[in-house]
């Protein structure tokens, strides 16, 4: 019995000396919970918390965020840095958050050590691993750079490369972008008041099959005639004074207009003979339509076969001219 109370009398006497047994560690794990998660650095502090002989692992932020800096890229990755240390102080249990620091050194805190280190730019962020006790992993463990060129300024790609040095994983969550879903919701409300509005009042408009059919006939006379190439590769209008471009492979501007046109004719004069002549009257403008419809087809079609021979001459064919 009496060994028992010497046993539990010594194990409470103990219990205090190991919560300061490092107060180094507790220092810093004091002045992260004063600021939310990130350890303010200067110079003193800086060496202190990347001592060699650190029970810890710590990343640094080097950063200048005055005014007369004007850093843009130490503005965007602060709020970011802050975050996820943040979730690391309010989200790991004491006993292993702790064993990891987040911490930020301000140009205007700590000259000398951006001038030892030869920084000519911030953000600069540096990791040091945890270089004895316990928690230390086995092997060499060296400090690494994070690369912003790499791994970007995101707060979630900057948490899961830090999670594979610490020994649990940073508990960040990226938060609902709240303005997105505002605009996607105002978006289909809105869409949805102008899909109604647009039925009610030129809905016979939109679901007839010639409103239809005529945006399928402009669409391939838009493509047939060449725009997308003219626009996509930036040709002329004209060159030389010639508007047409020699050969299959080229073409100017002013041959879309043509060639739009004479398919445009075509197209005209096909649907005439298929859809209106039907209609017709009497059998005498039946037939005089069939005539000028069909005399039409020739004469624009020997224009387009008289285009393929001025493009390329050895082209073999040939109608009225």
């Amino acid at each position: 019995m009496l060994a028992r109370i010497l046993t539990l009398s010594l194990g409470l006497l103990a219990l205090p000396l190991a919560c300061v047994a490092n107060p180094t560690q507790a220092k810093f794990a004091s002045l992260a919970a004063k600021n939310g998660g990130v350890v303010r650095l200067d110079s003193e502090l800086y060496d202190t918390i990347t001592a060699k002989d650190r029970e810890w692992s710590v990343v640094v932020q080097l950063t200048a965020m005055g005014d007369q800096f004007k850093c843009a890229p130490c503005r965007q990755f602060d709020p970011n840095f802050n975050a996820v240390a943040k979730s690391w102080h309010s989200k790991i249990p004491a006993d292993k958050r702790d064993t990891h620091f987040f911490a930020t050194l301000d140009f205007a805190d700590g000259r000398d050590v951006f001038a030892r280190l030869g920084l000519q730019s911030a953000p600069f962020v540096n990791f040091f691993p945890i270089a004895k006790g316990p928690n230390k992993k086995p092997g060499k463990q060296d400090s690494w750079s994070y690369d912003f060129n790499t791994f970007s300024f995101d707060a979630t790609t900057f948490a899961q490369k830090i999670s594979e040095h610490t020994i649990v994983p940073v508990p960040y969550r990226a938060p609902p972008n709240y303005a997105l879903m505002i605009n996607v919701a105002s978006a289909i409300v809105i869409g949805g008041l102008a899909a109604r509005f647009a039925y009610k009042y030129f809905g016979p408009i939109i679901f007839s099959r010639w409103t239809w059919a005529l945006a399928v006939v402009l669409t391939m006379l838009t493509f047939i005639s060449g725009h997308m190439f003219v626009k996509i590769r930036g040709m002329p209008s004209t060159m030389r004074g010639q508007w047409i471009a020699g050969g299959y492979q080229n073409q100017y501007g002013a041959e879309v207009t043509v060639i739009g046109g004479i398919y445009g004719a075509l197209a005209f004069a096909q649907l005439m003979l298929i859809l209106g002549v039907p209609h017709a009257k009497n059998a005498g403008s039946q037939r005089m339509s069939i005539y000028i419809f069909s005399f039409l087809m020739i004469i624009v079609f020997s224009m387009l076969v008289s285009l393929f021979r001025i493009k390329n001459p050895s082209y073999p064919f040939r109608m009225l001219f």
